[in-house]
């Protein structure tokens, strides 16, 4: 794991705003068209949307050390490394279609890959596993994110991960004599108190989604 190449890059992606204002100038054209759905504060909306976007990047290599320390712990380094490593790639060798997006713009890109792979591998673990592999609570705070990228990017984003889940497990992947004592150390208490740490993240920021909400 090299985790301190993605905090560089995220150092330097938010040098790169404070010297360009990019991300910031993108949030004010964004806010009178965001989706219904999404509630923001009345006073300071753009600055609180602007410290999710700032969170949603800057956590990313917090959850991947948090996890790749868990991983240790328990034991199942060889099945969480993977997917790991997959989350710091988007990162470090970002996928061709981040071509021509720049500083925290691009972060955020590559944030949500890295959050949503975890929430699709999570969903796989569910499947087999009746428990998410890495128990986060970012479905909030990627509905989110989708929608300050925008519908129709967000949804090639979306197939990148979705490639990247299917080339790393299938149904073989659940199927091995290992899988039983694995369950076992998913269920560990000591495995599942190391994430207790992790509040949701939107809640925890003031960004909340309505779904109630008309389109």
């Amino acid at each position: 794991m090299n985790i301190a190449a993605v905090r560089d890059q995220i150092t330097k992606a938010h040098e790169h705003e404070a010297s360009h204002g990019q991300l910031k100038a993108q949030l004010a054209q964004q806010l009178p068209h965001l989706h219904p759905t999404i509630q923001l504060p009345e006073k300071d909306a753009q600055g609180t949307l602007a410290r999710f976007v700032a969170a949603y990047i800057d956590q990313v290599p917090e959850m991947l050390e948090a996890a790749h320390e868990v991983a240790l712990e328990a034991g199942i380094e060889s099945q969480i490394k993977p997917v790991l490593k997959i989350a710091e790639a988007y990162f470090l060798q970002p996928p061709d279609i981040m071509n021509g997006h720049v500083g925290l713009e691009s972060l955020l890109d590559e944030a949500y890959l890295a959050h949503r792979l975890v929430e699709e591998v999570n969903d796989l673990y569910i499947k087999h596993f009746q428990q998410p592999l890495i128990p986060l609570d970012t479905t909030l705070a990627n509905l989110i994110a989708h929608q300050l990228i925008g519908e129709a990017f967000a949804n090639q984003l979306d197939e990148v991960v979705h490639h990247s889940v299917d080339s790393m497990l299938n149904e073989e992947s659940f199927a091995l004599e290992s899988v039983e004592a694995y369950r076992d150390k998913l269920t560990s208490p000591d495995t599942g108190a190391a994430w207790k740490r992790w509040p949701c993240l939107s809640r925890q920021l003031g960004v909340g989604l309505e779904l109630d909400q008309p389109a």
